[in-house]
């Protein structure tokens, strides 16, 4: 078997590389966090990914042929509300926000334009908040750096609850050098409402001229139903963390609302067993005073994982059956398991690490479905000039099927 060939950016623990799969072959991997990139190495080896500052890179330490891939995950705090949206910045800043490590990684790719080594595709992934920061100022400005690079480009807003049962948003630029032909199957007349929210639509009114000219819909198909849910993929004896204490549970009880005790006592009466998952937010009561809130949701899904750094709450479950509830923060497999990653996945040990590399990561099929189901097809479409033989590598992802190994059920006590 042959492969396309890929270098990625911000790799984390190779979440990527996992739904590229094996018609994928990693060139070159690149990370700054050392508990990612141990990770990556316990799961892909050593021999990939460098751990580095993405400043730190020039040209040589790149590929010297084309890629048929360049995939970057740039760190998104400062596109989203967690981090005040303080956004990409500008290239020539002194002082960088961590979004604005866009910069320096795109310096690399439109150093790899002018040397005649232009990735023949490039994909973005970030959160919702970057089609709206700055007031669309962070969207246009990648729009302007890929076209200004002679690419044609297009976005897909895509959850990943289409495939796992998370919630999940995330923005994919997808780029194609303009020497590439594109297939007419694989652009659209018009926005598809599967993948094309408003503020989509919205963010590309305020790109420039010359954007607007190489921008287009991609036609992405739309995924099989999900067939899993949350329950699903808890563990029947949990990894990693405990079960809290009554009192721990009862604190998490008074920290809810009206409106999310009646989902608890509804679940109670409901003659069934209910898996649902909590987070803890910051709210503004009826005085207006701001304080801790627990909100539960029971409709068979996860909210996004996050990360423990930067104050946000981690992501907690509550069991109800009959009269009793039980409360326990989430695993560190049941996490790996919603971002779609398989249980020979090697995790850090360590419960903050792990939940920081897959709260960072991205979601393993929803990689599988844009590679299937548009790179794949395009790069094949212009021949075959990137494939490389394929070595033999471990699978680390699951794939679009039932997840009936994650069935199990908890213990009731």
């Amino acid at each position: 078997m042959t492969q396309f060939t890929f270098v990625e950016f911000f790799a984390g623990g190779g979440m990527a590389r996992a739904g590229l799969g094996d018609t994928w072959r990693c060139l070159f991997a690149n990370d700054v966090d050392q508990k990612k990139v141990a990770t990556y190495e316990a799961n892909w080896g050593s021999g990939d990914i460098r751990q580095a500052d993405v400043a730190s890179l020039t040209l040589a330490d790149l590929p010297g042929t084309v890629v048929d891939l360049a995939w970057a995950s740039f760190p998104c705090q400062d596109l989203s509300l967690a981090g005040g949206y303080r956004g990409l910045g500008g290239e020539r800043d002194n002082a960088r926000t961590r979004s604005g490590t866009f910069w320096p990684f795109w310096k690399l790719m439109r150093g790899l334009v002018e040397a005649g080594r232009a990735p023949r595709t490039i994909v973005l992934e970030n959160v919702y908040g970057c089609l709206t920061s700055h007031g669309g100022g962070d969207f246009a400005a990648i729009a302007t750096a890929l076209a200004d690079a002679d690419y044609r480009f297009g976005a897909a807003v895509i959850n990943a609850s289409h495939f796992v049962p998370q919630s999940r948003p995330r923005v994919f630029f997808v780029a194609v050098r303009a020497s590439e032909t594109i297939p007419n199957s694989l652009v659209a007349e018009a926005p598809q409402a599967t993948w094309r929210p408003a503020a989509l639509v919205e963010a590309c009114a305020g790109m420039t001229p010359k954007a607007k000219a190489n921008w287009l819909w991609w036609r992405i198909a739309a995924p099989a139903a999900r067939r899993s849910v949350f329950s699903d993929l808890v563990e029947n004896v949990p990894s990693g963390v405990g079960w809290h204490t009554a009192a721990e549970t009862k604190y998490l009880l008074e920290l809810m609302t009206p409106l999310n005790r009646r989902k608890v006592a509804e679940a109670m009466t409901s003659g069934r067993r209910a898996v649902g998952t909590i987070y803890r937010r910051t709210r503004a009561d009826e005085d207006g005073r701001k304080r801790q809130r627990a909100e539960v949701r029971f409709d068979d899904i996860a909210g996004c994982l996050r990360t423990p750094a930067g104050g946000s709450s981690r992501q907690a479950i509550l069991v109800v059956e009959g009269q009793t509830v039980r409360s326990r923060m989430l695993s560190p497999r049941e996490a790996a398991r919603l971002m779609g990653l398989s249980d020979d996945y090697r995790l850090p040990e360590r419960y903050n690490d792990a939940y920081h590399v897959c709260g960072d990561g991205v979601c393993v099929p929803v990689v599988r479905h844009i590679a299937a189901h548009l790179l794949e097809p395009l790069l094949r479409a212009n021949g075959a000039s990137g494939l490389v033989a394929a070595p033999n590598r471990p699978r680390r992802f699951v794939e679009e099927r039932p997840l009936t190994a994650y069935s199990g059920r908890l213990e009731s006590t």
